[in-house]
């Protein structure tokens, strides 16, 4: 049976590979994702897409477009209104999607445009949140492996214990224990997570336990 077009497959990543396996699923970013998977119940053929940066946010709509030879605008608040009002109208009459990512929704933008504020104000919203801590769990382990790196299970759970859940959060602390290791010439252990976290002041006191 072919898959309607509103059921199409969504293979998806990280920005950082092109696996289509490497996109993390999770309550954070679940409604987003089926809110894509659906998008011929949109009340327009147009939508915006919140959240945290790094979330997979413009992974995604990229994907999504792509597939339904959309149109795409990232960081949609910075574009001109007139560009985004005339793409808007373009997607009611060919029945491409249009697909805005912003920080924040319409509101927030400031938008002097009445028609495109009326437009933006009938368009629905799908929103990315933080990740939980199972999500950044997997986040983390995800970035590790990307270097090459294997992280006891241990040690994974200190560094969701105490680092921020955030994205941002996730890829500074790989980074810094992976550059700290390096120096250090050590294995990934609990201890030295401790004082590489501690040195990049992701953690408070870099002897707490």
């Amino acid at each position: 049976m072919s898959r309607g077009p509103d059921q199409i497959a969504l293979p998806l990543d990280w920005p950082q590979a092109g696996d289509a396996d490497r996109f993390i699923l999770g309550d954070a970013n679940r409604a987003a994702f089926d809110h894509f998977r659906t998008w011929s119940t949109w009340p327009v053929k147009a939508t915006i897409l919140t959240g945290p940066r790094r979330s997979g946010r413009s992974l995604l709509a990229r994907h999504f477009v792509e597939r339904v030879k959309g149109r795409l605008f990232d960081d949609a608040e910075h574009h001109h209104e007139e560009a985004i009002f005339h793409a808007w109208n373009a997607a009611q009459e060919s029945g491409r999607p249009l697909v805005l990512v912003a920080d924040a929704p319409p509101p927030a933008w400031a938008i002097t445009l009445p028609d495109l504020r009326t437009r933006l104000a009938i368009t629905p919203v799908t929103t990315i949140a933080e990740p939980d801590d199972e999500l950044f769990a997997g986040i983390v382990q995800l970035l590790f492996s990307d270097r090459g790196l294997f992280l006891p299970p241990e040690a994974l759970a200190y560094v969701v214990a105490r680092v921020e859940r955030s994205y941002w959060s996730a890829e500074r602390t790989v980074e810094a224990v992976d550059r700290f290791a390096i120096a250090e010439r050590a294995r990934l252990t609990i201890p030295v997570i401790r004082r590489a976290l501690g040195q990049a002041g992701l953690i408070a006191d870099e002897r707490a336990a």
